[in-house]
């Protein structure tokens, strides 16, 4: 009876679980000599100014980390994505994955420990529970449409006279673009409304509801599996996994669940894309110029217009230029000059930039220390149990990094430059084998078969309801879907903004 239990809590939606369950963690955590050198060690090498900090010049201030070249040698850009793909991954993490209540470096069992969150791509982080289990999420004199405020010069969350957003994942107030990606979901939602409403007369708020949802759902999907899964993983292994199917992730229609090693590793590689700075938008400030900003910049704590990209904050000024983060096309370019106006990424190797290794309290759900975020991402690995990226790579038959690719374990004398933390593997492995520009073969399988499996089992998934589907709202290239068409569509582009 005892097993049986394990097991269905294993495959079940409301559990996290594993994807590689008979595997050994990467640290014995029964050896209390040996877990306290491996927490040490994670401690000091992910800490600010230490081994992975890209060691941005941030006296230099946040628009010269952007447009001098010279400051970009280290924390490299990737050429291949815009900056805008960093958040789009946030927002689909917190989507899929909400771990409340496990603790850093506690050995906990992931399939008894709740996700708050659906693990389907159903955006029930926009959603809720609906109109009738959350009301405080939608507009009471159209109970279809979900509710929007205006910061001042443009739209902003609904919020309580603290400033605290009334969504339904406090998450999505992190940082100026989540939060920015939430609103324009909400207008994308309110307008596909409007749509439905024009194409069946008489149908009642529910039943508008109801289609909205789910045109919105099966588009944001084929984003998802289109735009995003290729930018990150590459087609060819899209199409792989897709035609070949998946080895690894493979639960029951119905049964699906969010497994650790994707939630407390692999999927973390966006943390190193993540830019020390970024043009929020091009004429946002009082004089019209440009607000730069760090993503973020403990000066901006206390402050009502922080000088920083922190969330929870409503001035005219914190709203998204969006032409920054995705590319519209040559016609947007920056003021003044002929260079586009869309931004890279950064690559995701080991040189995480140095605004992450000290985070606002307010952007850790806990509130509790470290504000370092590489040591997080490693202490969570301890608290999941997981396995050495080695080990994985071993059981995926992919190549296998050797001790020499990973010198900055090897001082610590506990083994980790042969049983590294996942996480520190999957990015590693990227810039070894990738040149930093896509997932290498470990973090893409845990990766792209986690997307696509979830459209494949999960409820709402149009892989497995509607394995046909082809978008059918407005786009630049009838039949495709990207992010540009749906920021259009919500009318938070720059065309509609005038900018």
């Amino acid at each position: 009876m005892v097993q049986q239990e394990v097991e269905i809590a294993a495959t079940s939606p409301q559990f996290f679980g594993r994807m590689f369950p008979d595997m050994q963690p990467f640290v014995n955590t029964a050896d209390t000599i040996t877990l306290q050198r491996t927490i040490d060690a994670i401690r000091d090498i992910g800490e600010f100014t230490h081994a992975m900090d890209a060691k941005d010049v941030l006296e230099k201030g946040p628009a010269a980390l952007i447009v001098d070249p010279a400051l970009n040698l280290v924390n490299q850009n990737n050429p291949n994505q815009p900056a805008g793909i960093t958040f789009l991954g946030q927002f689909l993490d917190h989507d899929l994955t909400f771990d409340t209540t496990s603790q850093l470096a506690v050995v906990t069992d992931p399939n008894t420990t709740p996700n708050t969150r659906n693990p389907a791509l159903d955006l029930d982080s926009v959603y809720g529970g609906g109109p009738t289990v959350n009301p405080e999420l939608y507009n009471p004199a159209d109970r279809a449409k979900l509710r929007i405020e205006s910061g001042g010069r443009f739209e902003d969350l609904p919020r309580r006279a603290d400033g605290t957003a009334i969504i339904s994942d406090p998450r999505n107030d992190e940082n100026l673009v989540i939060a920015g990606l939430q609103a324009a979901f909400i207008l994308f939602h309110n307008r596909v409304v409007d749509r439905v409403r024009s194409q069946n007369p008489g149908a009642d708020a529910t039943a508008v509801f109801t289609l909205a949802r789910q045109q919105v759902m099966w588009h944001y999907q084929w984003i998802v599996l289109t735009e995003f899964l290729p930018l990150i993983i590459g087609q060819d292994r899209v199409n792989a996994i897709r035609n070949g199917g998946r080895r690894f992730f493979t639960p029951a229609p119905g049964q699906h669940y969010m497994p650790v090693e994707f939630q407390g590793a692999a999927y973390r590689f966006g943390h190193s894309q993540v830019r020390p700075s970024y043009r929020v938008n091009l004429a946002g400030n009082p004089d019209g110029s440009a607000f730069f900003a760090m993503i973020f910049d403990p000066a901006g704590e206390g402050q009502a217009d922080p000088v920083d990209m922190r969330g929870g904050r409503r001035a005219p000024r914190r709203f998204i230029g969006w032409q920054t983060f995705f590319d519209f096309g040559p016609q947007f370019t920056d003021p003044g000059a002929t260079t586009p106006a869309v931004k890279p990424n950064k690559r995701i190797d080991t040189r995480i930039s140095s605004a992450l290794f000290r985070l606002p309290l307010s952007t850790i759900s806990s509130g509790d220390q470290p504000i370092a975020l590489p040591v997080r991402n490693m202490l969570r690995g301890i608290t999941w149990n997981l396995p050495s990226g080695q080990n994985v790579a071993r059981a995926i038959g992919a190549p296998v990094l050797g001790a020499a690719n990973f010198p900055e374990w090897s001082r610590y004398n506990v083994g980790l430059e042969a049983n590294t933390p996942l996480w520190f593997y999957v990015l590693k492995e990227a810039e070894v084998m990738e040149q930093g520009l896509r997932l290498g073969p470990v973090g893409a399988t845990i990766v792209g078969e986690v997307f696509i499996g979830l459209m494949q089992v999960a409820p709402g998934g149009f892989l497995l309801e509607n394995p046909g589907f082809q978008p059918n709202l407005p786009a630049r290239t009838p039949g495709t879907f990207r992010m540009i068409d749906l920021l259009t569509f919500a009318q938070v582009d720059p065309t509609s903004r005038g900018q």
